[in-house]
C-alpha cells in the first residue's frame, strides 16, 4: 500500500531485465530514495523515500535515464481566488501534493493546470487538495468552455446584486457621517433632532446589514485564511473593516472605555470599503467575461447539427453524433460540420475564419473541406475525415485555450513576490499603527486607526495577480482573431526578444508549386524521351520541384513508364531504373559524386541559377542528358511582409537548399538581409546556430517535413498553416494561412501583448510601492494629510479596473498591414500597441 513516502510511477520504455536494472540504478542514487523497486511486468517503479524526494525530481530522473514515467494532465475550475497570492497558495498546495510535477494558476481564467504522475493520484484527489486549501475546487470537464462563461456572467449577476443591497444599506450610513462633517448646518440638525446616539444606533444598525449580508464573503474567506496563517486579499478587508467596525461599536455602545477626545465612529468606512470593493469585483468579473470573447467567437462557429447521408437516407443529426466515413450533404449558405474531402458537388466556400483570406475558394470533388467555414451558392457532398475533438476548429480552439492558460516567465517571479506581500503588509499596518500610537499627537488611538486600516485596503494585490493573466487572454485571443495560433505561452514573451526571422523559401517565401520553365537538352537526346524518363522518376518524388516536372510531362502529353529500384537521396536528388534504362535527377553534387560530367550545360545550369530559377541535372545510363530549370513564384505578399519586418527592425534571413545564385536573386528581388543557400534538410537547425552569433534570438519560419526540427530548435519556431501536421507540431506559432502577413501580425501582437503587460505591472507594483507609505502617513507631518479609507478602497478597486481595462484594449489590435499589402509605419513607443486602433 502507499505511504505518505512512498511514491508508484508508471515507467515506458522498459523492455528487459536490463531495462530494470537501468531504472533500478538510475532511481536508488537519488538523494533521499531508500529503495527502488522496478517490476517489468506491471511496468511499474516502486520508490521508497525519506519525504524530501519529489515526483518531479523522480520524473527528472527517469528522463534522464531514457525511461520516462508516464504523466497525465488535468485542468481544475477553482473558485474563490481573487488576488496573486491566493494564485500563490493554491500553486503551493498543488505542488506539494505527491505525485504532481507542475502546477500551474491563472487567475483570470480560475483556472489550475496539473500534471501528475500516473497512478500516483487522481484529478478528483488533486481537486480536493485545493479545497483543503481554502479554495474550492472541481475537475474541468473538458469541451466546456460554455459553462465558464455561464459561470462568470453568473458571477456578475451576484455581485451586481450585492453591489446594489450593499450601496442602499451604506449610502444613508455615509451621508449622516460624512455629511456632518461636510456640511455643519447638517450636523447640527442630525444633532438636533434624531441626536448623534441615535444617528450612531442607525449607523451601526445598517452597518452591520453590510457586513453580514454582501460583506460576508470577506470574511467567510478571509478569517479562516488568517487562521491557516494564509492571509489573502479577503484577510486584508476583512481585518481593515472588522477594525473600525470594533472601534466604532464601542464609541457607540461603550464610550466609557475610550477617552472622550477620540469617541468617533467609523462605520461609514467600514460600509463603504465593502461597498467599493464589491462594485471592484463586479467589474472585474464583467471584464473577466469579455477577455473570453475569441473563444466565444470560436465556438460560435462550431455547427450543432449536420445534413448525413445514411443507408440512403438523409438525416439531420447532432454535431457528437457524425462518426469519421459518415457522407454529409452541405446546401447553399450552410456551415460546414466537419472536416472531410468532397465527394460530389461544387461550390465556393468561404474559409476566413481559417485563412483570413475574404475571397471564397472554389471547391470541387477530391478538395478538402474545414468543419466552421461557410458553404456558398453551390452543393455538395463530402466524405467525414476528422470529428469531435480531432477537426481543425477544435484544435484552433484547444491551442487558444492552452496559450490564454499560458504562464510567461514574467508572471512566475509576480507570483512568488506577491506570495508573501499580504503577510508583509499586515506587518507594516501593525507597525504603522504602533507608530502612530506613540509618536502621534492626540488623539493618537483615532489617527493610529485610520493610518492602519488604510495600509490594509489600498495594498490589496489585485491589480498584481491579473497584470498579466488578462493580457495574455486577451492577446492571445485576438491574435486568433487574425489568424495566429501561440501553440506554447513562452512564444509571447521571446517574439519580442527576437531580432533575426529565419525564412525557409520553398513553401513559405514561394508558393510552393514549381512550374518547369526550361529543359535545355545535351547532344544526342530528344525532349519527349528526357521529359518522360525524368518525370517517371519524380512521379514518385513527393519534392515540389519534381511534381512541377510531373505536371509538364502530363500536360505534353508524353509516354508513361513504369519504375522500379527508386531511391531518395536526401539533399542530392533521386534515383530509379526506367523502362531498363538508369536515370538520375538531382543537384551538381549528385552528378559529381556519381563521376557524371555536365560539360557545357554546366554554365547553362549556372545561368538558370543567377536568373532566379532551381536548376538541376538529368543524367541518363551515366550520361549527362539535360539541364532542368523549374521557378518557384514568390508569393505576391512576401515582399510587403519582409519590407513590414524590417520596418519593425528586425533583420530578416533565407535559409535554402538552393544554390547561391538562386537564393541571391530571390533575395535581391526581396530585400532579404541574409542568405545561407545549399543546405541540407538537417543543415537548417546549423544555420539557424550562425544566425544567433552575438547572443541573437531567432525565429524560424517553416513549412515542411524537413523544417520540423528547426521549428523546434529556434527560439521561436512558426509554421505557415498550409504545412505539415508534423511542422505544425513543432512549432511555437502557428499561422492560419500560408501568407507571410501573418508572421507581421504575430510580431505586432507579440509586442502589443508585451507592452500592455508592462504597463500593468507598472501600474500595480507602482501603484503599492507609492500609496502604503502616504496611507500609513507619511505627508502628515508635513502637509497634514492623512489617506482616509474610503479613498484607499476606491483607489484599491481602480487599480483592478485599470489594469483590466487596459488589458481589454488589446480587443481593438488589428492585422499591422492593409489590405494593399503595404507595411504600416511603426508606431511610437508611446502608444499601448504597435498597431493602429480600429
Amino acid at each position: 500500500m502507499e505511504t505518505a513516502n512512498t511514491l508508484v510511477l508508471r515507467v515506458d520504455g522498459m523492455s528487459c531485465a536490463s531495462c530494470v536494472g537501468r531504472v533500478e540504478k538510475a532511481l536508488s542514487a537519488m538523494p533521499g530514495v531508500q529503495e527502488a523497486q522496478v517490476n517489468l511486468a506491471t511496468e511499474t517503479a516502486r520508490i521508497r523515500h525519506d519525504g524530501t524526494v519529489t515526483a518531479a525530481a523522480l520524473t527528472d530522473t527517469l528522463d534522464t535515464a531514457g525511461y520516462p514515467a508516464r504523466t497525465l494532465d488535468t485542468v481544475l475550475e477553482v473558485a474563490d481566488m481573487t488576488c496573486a497570492s491566493c494564485v500563490g497558495r493554491v500553486e503551493k498546495a498543488l505542488n506539494a501534493l505527491p505525485g504532481v510535477t507542475l502546477a500551474q494558476v491563472n487567475l483570470a481564467t480560475g483556472r489550475a493546470a496539473v500534471r501528475y504522475v500516473d497512478g500516483t493520484v487522481t484529478p478528483t484527489q488533486i481537486a480536493a487538495t485545493a479545497t483543503r486549501a481554502g479554495y474550492p475546487a472541481k475537475v474541468h470537464a473538458a469541451g466546456q468552455a460554455d459553462d465558464t462563461t455561464t459561470r462568470k456572467e453568473e458571477e456578475a449577476a451576484d455581485l451586481r446584486r450585492s453591489v446594489l443591497l450593499s450601496a442602499a444599506l451604506a449610502l444613508p450610513v455615509f451621508v449622516l457621517e460624512m455629511g456632518g462633517h461636510m456640511i455643519p448646518a447638517f450636523h447640527m440638525w442630525v444633532h438636533n433632532t434624531i441626536g448623534t446616539q441615535t444617528s450612531w444606533v442607525i449607523q451601526f444598525v445598517l452597518t452591520t446589514l453590510v457586513l453580514i449580508g454582501p460583506g460576508r464573503m470577506f470574511y467567510a474567506k478571509g478569517i479562516p485564511a488568517l487562521l491557516r496563517a494564509a492571509p489573502d486579499m479577503n484577510s486584508l478587508v476583512a481585518v481593515g473593516t472588522l477594525a473600525a467596525y470594533a472601534y466604532s461599536v464601542i464609541a457607540t455602545f461603550l464610550p466609557h472605555l475610550l477617552p472622550e477626545a477620540v469617541r468617533a465612529v467609523y462605520f461609514e468606512a467600514a460600509a463603504v470599503i465593502v461597498v467599493l470593493i464589491l462594485i471592484g469585483r463586479w467589474l472585474e468579473a464583467r471584464a473577466k467575461g469579455r477577455t473570453g470573447a475569441a473563444i466565444q467567437t470560436l465556438l460560435g462557429l462550431q455547427a450543432r447539427t449536420a445534413n448525413v447521408e445514411r443507408d440512403g437516407v438523409i438525416m439531420e443529426l447532432a454535431i457528437d453524433d457524425i462518426r469519421a466515413g459518415d457522407i454529409l450533404v452541405v446546401r447553399p449558405g450552410e456551415r460546414v460540420a466537419v472536416d472531410g474531402e468532397i465527394v460530389d458537388g461544387n461550390s465556393h466556400v468561404d474559409e476566413s475564419m481559417i485563412t483570413g483570406e475574404p475571397v471564397p475558394v472554389t471547391k470541387g470533388t477530391g478538395d478538402i473541406v474545414t468543419g466552421g467555414t461557410v458553404n456558398g451558392t453551390g452543393g455538395f457532398r463530402f466524405r467525414a475525415t476528422r470529428v469531435g475533438g480531432d477537426t481543425t476548429l477544435a484544435q484552433i480552439i484547444r491551442m487558444v485555450e492552452e496559450a490564454q492558460g499560458a504562464r510567461l516567465p514574467i508572471q512566475g517571479l509576480v507570483n512568488r513576490i506577491t506570495l508573501w506581500f499580504v503577510p508583509a503588509i499586515m506587518g507594516i499596518a501593525a507597525l504603522t499603527v504602533l507608530a502612530w500610537l506613540l509618536l502621534a499627537p492626540a488623539p493618537a488611538l483615532t489617527y493610529a486607526l485610520v493610518a492602519g486600516v488604510s495600509v490594509l485596503i489600498i495594498a490589496c494585490p489585485c491589480a498584481m495577480g491579473l497584470a498579466t493573466p488578462t493580457s495574455i487572454m486577451v492577446g492571445t485571443g485576438r491574435a486568433a482573431e487574425l489568424g495566429v495560433l501561440f501553440r506554447k505561452g513562452d512564444a509571447l514573451q521571446e517574439l519580442c526578444e527576437v531580432e533575426v526571422v529565419a525564412l525557409d523559401k520553398t513553401g513559405t517565401v514561394t508558393e510552393g508549386r514549381p512550374e518547369l520553365t526550361d529543359l535545355i537538352l545535351a547532344d544526342g537526346f530528344e525532349r519527349a524521351e528526357v521529359l518522360a524518363l525524368v518525370a517517371a522518376v519524380e512521379e514518385r518524388s513527393e519534392h515540389p520541384i519534381g511534381q512541377a516536372i510531373v505536371r509538364a510531362a502530363q500536360s505534353e502529353g508524353v509516354a508513361r513508364h513504369e519504375v522500379s529500384d527508386f531511391t531518395a537521396i536526401a539533399g542530392y536528388g533521386v534515383r530509379a531504373q526506367v523502362a531498363g534504362r538508369s536515370v538520375l535527377v538531382g543537384a551538381d553534387r549528385l552528378m559529381s559524386r556519381d563521376g557524371i560530367d555536365t560539360g557545357a550545360l554546366a554554365q547553362l545550369e549556372t545561368s538558370l541559377a543567377q536568373s532566379g530559377r532551381s536548376a538541376l541535372f538529368a543524367a541518363i545510363d551515366g550520361r549527362i542528358a539535360a539541364v532542368i530549370g523549374v521557378a518557384d513564384p514568390v508569393k505576391p505578399s512576401s515582399a510587403a511582409a519582409i519590407a513590414a519586418l524590417r520596418a519593425q527592425g528586425l533583420q530578416v534571413a533565407m535559409i535554402t537548399g538552393d544554390k547561391r545564385e538562386t537564393a541571391d536573386a530571390i533575395a535581391a528581388e526581396l530585400g532579404i538581409d541574409h542568405v545561407i543557400a545549399g543546405v541540407l534538410p538537417d543543415g537548417k537547425v546549423a544555420a539557424i546556430n550562425t544566425l544567433r552569433t552575438g547572443g541573437r534570438k531567432v525565429a524560424f519560419v517553416g513549412d515542411g517535413i524537413n523544417d520540423a526540427p528547426a521549428l523546434a530548435h529556434a527560439d521561436v519556431g512558426i509554421a505557415i498553416g498550409t504545412g505539415t501536421d508534423v511542422a505544425i507540431e513543432s512549432a511555437h506559432v502557428v499561422l492560419m494561412s500560408g501568407d507571410l502577413r501573418g508572421v507581421v501580425n504575430a510580431f505586432a501582437v507579440s509586442r502589443a501583448t508585451m507592452r500592455n503587460i508592462r504597463q500593468n505591472l507598472f501600474w500595480a507594483f507602482g501603484y503599492n510601492t507609492a500609496l502604503i507609505p502616504v496611507a500609513a502617513g507619511v505627508l502628515y507631518p508635513a502637509f497634514g494629510v492623512l489617506l482616509s479609507p474610503v479613498l484607499a478602497a476606491g483607489a484599491m478597486a481602480l487599480s483592478s479596473v485599470f489594469v483590466l481595462s487596459n488589458a481589454l484594449r488589446l480587443r481593438r489590435v488589428r492585422a499591422q498591414m492593409d489590405e494593399g499589402d503595404q507595411p504600416r509605419p511603426p508606431m511610437r513607443d508611446a502608444k499601448a500597441a504597435p498597431v493602429a486602433a480600429e
